[in-house]
């Protein structure tokens, strides 16, 4: 029996985290494969939050894709001041 395997866009991707985290400007990058992706999200939601609260907040938009659509996640979070820093 063959197991049937669902793939993600970057588009619904960015759409969850765009509906969850407020504010956010989001893109995304598929770096290997097709479960691989590099995401970067901005949001002024991140004030005041450490990184790990800001992941925390982005890994909950995502919900279930991170345990069955994407098996590598590299995540940049910034707030709108950092990210005007960069």
């Amino acid at each position: 029996m063959s197991q049937t395997r669902e793939y993600v866009d970057k588009q619904s991707l960015i759409r969850l985290v765009e509906k969850s985290v407020p504010k956010s400007k989001v893109d995304v990058r598929l770096f290997s494969g097709d479960d691989h992706f590099e995401m970067c999200v901005i949001s002024p939601a991140f004030v005041g939050k450490s990184k790990v609260a800001q992941h925390q907040m982005v890994y909950q938009a995502l919900g279930d894709h991170m345990q069955s659509r994407i098996h590598a996640l590299a995540l940049k979070t910034y707030t709108p001041e950092q990210w005007n820093k960069e």
